[in-house]
């Protein structure tokens, strides 16, 4: 039962028995449910209540008394503080986390109805350093301009010098930035007042290439001392081979505008993946973690078994799945609605040597328009394999709905959300198909987030 003597400011002896993908540890107090941010499965804790609702409390941690065994040093992991709030799991053994993911996707399926065989998570290897992007919102502080990463449910910024999931050259050159930026008195933008130049810093990196990316988010269309940047950066970072100014001027969360220029090298860097060689112009969709992605594809490739089969790629970025799997089809059809990653795919096949496929710039997440591409470029949905990775927040029903509709006989779904991914595979059995085993892939390690994969086949 809830104890209603429960206050604010109650200081706790709690057993921690869980912990959740967000990064609490989960124990109970009464019958209550209490979340303890930093807290381990297996720690004993003092911890004071400083929320408290009808079905739960949350409390901040004050003292281990006991520590679990799974737990590990965040502090010798990554020296920055906790309220960071990106990597959730640093404080647990890095095992410990694969676990977790498994549970976490194991119970999405198990809420959405779904009785799912989730397989060991497989991982890439690299734990740390290896994000090959990066936005860092620009904050001007006491000692000059800074860059960092946004508090956990806030837009305060915490001023990072060097992410430890983040490629290892991005540090360098984001100091670069700011004091080029305190140097030649460029202005702050400042999300209350609306005023100022400098946004964001956005940097893209290429795994086997060394190539990198800058792009500087601005308000305006131009940099002061345009020219002297440029011939510094290039003196001082020889692996930058783009340097782009997109502008963003709404007062908006988002932190990309539409217009970009590039001020210095080629739109875009090239990367390596699959044994194909891909243009990322920075408006593209490319995996932030380039041998989690390998292992991802490879397992997609697996449950498609697409051997001579027509294969309708959705939502399909640069193409990177579809082309990876274009030399084992009979022929690739891609579909998205960003233009400058259908752009960037159709250089892709050429460059590669892939005259199977086709892209089309379109809405992947409306069926009309799916069956005119279908048909445009003489496709039957019936005898295609579909390869779907759509936003976080999912597919539709309607898309669905129509997919099953137009007798589609295989579906391999990739999604970066276990919740989205179960309640999408659950109207799909009710719809008629059969599910494979899922795999999950730790393309996030130290995050609380995880991808996975699975195959659904029409009865």
């Amino acid at each position: 039962m809830f104890d209603n003597q429960l206050k604010n400011g109650d200081l706790l002896t709690l057993e921690i028995v869980d912990v959740n993908n967000l990064g609490c540890g989960v124990a109970r107090h009464e019958g209550l449910v209490v979340f303890v941010k930093g807290g381990v499965s297996g720690d004993t804790v003092r911890a004071k209540i400083i929320k408290i609702t009808k079905s739960f409390a949350v409390a901040r941690l004050e003292e281990i008394i006991c520590a679990s065994p799974h737990r590990e040093d965040a502090e010798s992991a990554c020296g920055e503080k906790l309220s960071c709030g990106g990597c959730v799991f640093r404080g647990i053994k890095y095992e410990h986390e694969l676990l977790k993911k498994r549970e976490y996707v194991r119970s999405a399926f198990a809420k959405a109805g779904v009785d799912a065989t989730v397989l060991p998570v497989l991982c890439a290897g690299k734990v740390y350093r290896y994000r090959n992007k990066a936005q860092y919102p620009v904050t001007k502080t006491k000692t000059g301009v800074s860059a960092g990463f946004y508090a956990a449910k806030t837009h305060n910024i915490i001023p990072i010098n060097d992410c430890k999931i983040q490629n290892e050259s991005f540090a360098e050159i984001v100091d670069f930035v700011c004091k080029f930026a305190d140097r030649h008195s460029i202005s702050v933008y400042d999300e209350k007042s609306g005023r100022g130049l400098l946004r964001h810093i956005y940097l893209r990196s290429a795994d086997v290439t060394g190539e990198v990316m800058l792009c500087l988010v601005l308000t305006g269309e131009k940099l002061p001392k345009e020219d002297i940047f440029v011939d510094e950066i290039q003196e001082k970072f020889p692996q930058i081979v783009s340097v782009m100014i997109n502008k963003n001027s709404e007062n908006t969360n988002v932190v990309l505008g539409d217009k970009y220029r590039c001020i210095y090298g080629k739109p875009y860097i090239e990367d390596v993946l699959c044994s194909l060689r891909f243009k990322i112009a920075p408006e593209a969709f490319y995996q932030v973690n380039r041998d989690g992605a390998e292992l991802l594809y490879g397992k997609a490739q697996e449950l498609a078994e697409c051997d001579g089969e027509d294969i309708i790629d959705l939502y399909c970025g640069t193409g990177t799945i579809g082309l990876s799997m274009a030399n084992k089809a009979n022929r690739l059809l891609g579909i998205d609605i960003v233009e400058k990653s259908i752009e960037c795919a159709r250089e892709n096949a050429k460059s590669n040597g892939i005259d199977n496929a086709i892209f089309d710039c379109t809405d992947a997440g409306k069926p009309e328009n799916i069956r005119k591409c279908a048909e445009k470029h003489d496709f039957a949905l019936s005898k295609s394999t579909v390869i779907m990775d759509p936003p976080r927040k999912g597919s539709t029903e309607e898309l669905l709905t129509f997919l099953a509709n137009e007798k589609v006989r295989k579906i391999v779904y990739i999604s970066c959300n276990p919740d989205t991914l179960a309640r999408d595979a659950a109207t799909l059995i009710s719809l008629g198909y059969k599910m494979s085993e899922v795999t999950p892939v730790n393309m996030f390690p130290r995050t609380g987030h995880v991808e996975s994969v699975v195959c659904l086949t029409r009865k």
